[in-house]
């Protein structure tokens, strides 16, 4: 039996992997024999070891989707599963080497130990006191009743030994970080000790960069001797021409002519809510009051001059032609000082698991406060203190302060707006029953309702048949074996690079979340100079692949940017250290047509030398060098320097260095995030995901 629940358990992964395998097969039945290969199918990669297969993949990406929702992106789904898993196996390896387990009892104190669960009204006794038996009586009865609701108890109660083991580790690492009274005086000296000094600046920039040549031989090498710094995935560079699908002038004109043919049926409409729909309107009636800086400018003084009935346009707006009619004018406060008692009932947005009033007990507790209020008006404050459940404002006697128009839902906006200082009442939004008293008005207006019929500017079939067959033409053009950027300036097009875009990257820079151009551009059989048109939401995409990156070191065209100025930096000084020989510092100075310079009071916590900038080498050499003699040559981040030291000042001893102390332990236990990352780096990790979610 335990067998058959196992395969009913994973028949539908199963049936995906047989399915895509006879899929490939029909492709090519070559591919048949590689797609069961138990490298390809069976592995997603390799953590210090260990497999992860990839049905264990497949389905944390599923959990992953129904917990944060199955709109989230599938790469963002699959990169998330993948670090989570990185981060659980290297936590089980630290704690297994470690010697350290995480029991059963370890996980249930932890799951009874939570707010959530010590406060819910079902798992306690009589006293309103936590009652462990009914916890574990509720969780018996759900495994046995609720196969859902204990699915999602079980991922619970793993993530929390998950977060349990990684809590573990991170203190026993914190508990063995500390410093000692002398590290915290030498850091004291460190920071505080004071230089003067005499120093000869010649900077790289007094030497042209013309004059230095850099060969590729040379970058490569560089690239080799520094691996670490320079270690990539597997990339591809890009250039793409896109066709957007935009109305042009004729088009609007020609929608505006249709909506101003409905003016006059508009004005006769006696149901504008039905004229909208029948008229395929693309915004629906909106019953609000309109201040006058919330009307298009355009038409909002016509409109605000206007007399009800009157329609107004067309007139152009965020993308839409509109028509707008007046159906009602009135005057209105632009804000309101208001306070409220909130009384919520079970199934209101406010309602908690304390509440257990009905609907028509909220109402009838709301309608006995409201006439408690209108006969004693002192008591408000109070009776908010001790009814409202609005505890953002409760102990504030239920002053909300002033709002405007559009801050409150409509029932309570329509009570506080259209009512008068002072009045009082009932009104029932989604939160439950409001007692409201309108404290203030200010800025008294006219306001409007409009009914507006919309149509939304969009191209003409004319038009996204012109904009496909431009982007037709540019593909036929680059069919003849002519070069993508020579088409592109031949037809005035502007094509725009996406560079260094990886196997499982959703996002192409300048056209968003786009893998199926990304999986194009990783396919083996797509190869340099290669093209393809692409339809997407609103425009034509032509795609050419530029370049590629492999795995492992970058190349020495994709490094030069980074590496070259180093190099020649590199070689200046070489040149400059020739120029920074002499007896004294007046003599190197005359040597180099500069002057000798003074640093006063530096220190290792702001290395910065006046008139030069940061120089945290230099000023570090100068820590360490001996008072009064001259060192030639120092090679710096900015130039060359000679200096001799005429000073250095300690710091003022202190009675004890508690502080400094504390704060290096402070600074360590809030630097352990780094240990994981330090781990990661150092383990053995192999990511195959690319061989299965790069495919076109």
């Amino acid at each position: 039996m335990a067998v058959l629940s196992k395969i009913r358990e994973r028949s539908m992964f199963l049936i995906i992997i047989i399915g895509l395998a006879l899929f490939a097969f029909v492709l090519d039945p070559s591919t048949l024999g590689d797609f069961f290969n138990s490298s390809k199918m069976n592995e997603v990669g390799e953590i210090n070891g260990e497999s992860i297969t990839t049905q264990e993949f497949i389905q944390e990406v599923e959990q992953y989707k129904q917990q944060v929702g199955a709109n989230v992106p599938e790469m963002q789904a699959v990169n998330a599963v993948w670090e989570n898993i990185i981060r659980k196996k290297i936590y089980q390896n630290q704690l297994a080497e470690a010697g350290i387990t995480i029991g059963e009892a370890d996980v249930w104190n932890e799951i009874i130990s939570a707010p959530f669960v010590q406060s819910s009204p079902e798992y306690q006794n009589e006293a309103g006191l936590f009652d462990e038996q009914k916890f574990k009586q509720f969780l018996a009865d759900t495994k046995e009743n609720n196969k859902d609701l204990w699915a999602q108890w079980s991922n619970y109660m793993n993530q929390v030994k998950e977060n349990l083991a990684t809590t573990t580790y991170n203190n026993l690492i914190t508990a063995g970080l500390g410093a000692s009274l002398k590290e915290g005086e030498n850091e004291y000296i460190y920071e505080n000790k004071k230089l003067n000094a005499e120093y000869v600046y010649v900077p790289f920039t007094s030497i042209s960069d013309d004059v230095v040549k850099i060969k590729k031989s040379e970058i490569e090498a560089y690239i080799k001797d520094h691996e670490a710094d320079f270690k990539v995935d597997a990339s591809v560079d890009i250039s793409y021409v896109s066709f957007d699908i935009l109305p042009t002038l004729e088009d609007e004109n020609e929608l505006k002519s249709d909506v101003a043919s409905l003016i006059e049926d508009f004005k006769l409409s006696t149901n504008d809510a039905i004229f909208l729909s029948e008229n395929e309107s693309d915004t629906s009636l909106n019953d609000a009051f309109q201040f006058k800086n919330q009307v298009n400018a355009e038409v909002s003084g016509s409109i605000f001059s206007g007399a009800k009935g009157d329609v107004f346009g067309p007139y152009k707006d965020n993308g839409f032609l509109k028509i707008s009619k007046i159906t009602e004018i009135a005057q209105m406060p632009d804000s309101v000082k208001a306070s409220h008692i909130l009384i919520p009932f079970v199934g209101s947005q406010r309602a908690t698991p304390e509440i257990t009033r009905t609907e028509d007990d909220a109402k009838k507790l709301a309608d006995s406060i409201l006439t408690v209020v209108k006969t004693t008006k002192a008591k408000f404050e109070s009776l908010a203190k001790e009814f409202s459940s609005d505890k953002s404002n409760a102990d504030k006697g239920g002053d909300l302060d002033w709002f405007t128009y559009n801050t409150m839902t409509p029932e309570f906006r329509d009570f506080t707006f259209k009512g008068k200082t002072g009045e009082m009442g009932v009104v029932k939004t989604p939160f439950g029953f409001h007692i409201i008293k309108i404290d203030e008005q200010r800025n008294n207006q006219n306001v409007v309702k409009l009914a507006t019929l919309s149509r939304k500017i969009v191209p003409s079939e004319a038009t996204e048949n012109s904009v496909f067959r431009s982007a037709e033409e540019f593909s036929l053009a680059l069919s003849n074996n002519k070069k993508f950027d020579d088409v592109a300036k031949q037809k005035k097009y502007t094509a725009k690079p996406a560079v260094g875009i990886k196997a499982l990257d959703e996002n192409v820079p300048g056209l968003g979340m786009q893998r199926q151009i990304v999986s194009w551009a990783f396919n083996k059989e797509t190869k340099i100079g290669d093209f393809k048109r692409f339809d997407l939401e609103g425009k034509h995409v032509v795609v050419t692949l530029t370049a590629t990156q492999e795995k492992g070191l970058m190349s020495a065209d994709k490094a030069i940017n980074t590496v070259r100025p180093i190099l020649v930096n590199e070689k200046k000084a070489a040149m400059l250290v020739e120029k920074l020989n002499g007896s004294s510092l007046q003599d190197i100075a005359k040597k180099n047509n500069t002057n000798v310079r003074t640093a006063e009071s530096v220190t290792l916590k702001s290395p910065t030398l006046s008139g030069v900038g940061v120089e945290p080498k230099i000023v570090g050499a100068m820590y360490h060098a001996k008072e009064n003699k001259i060192y030639n040559a120092i090679v710096g981040d900015r130039g060359v320097y000679a200096f001799k030291v005429t000073k250095k000042e300690n710091p003022t001893a202190l009675p004890n260095y508690e502080i400094n102390r504390k704060r290096i332990v402070d600074t360590r236990k809030n630097s352990t995030y780094k240990m994981y990352e330090a781990i990661k780096k150092a383990s053995d990790i192999e990511d195959n995901r690319a061989n299965i979610y790069s495919v076109n």
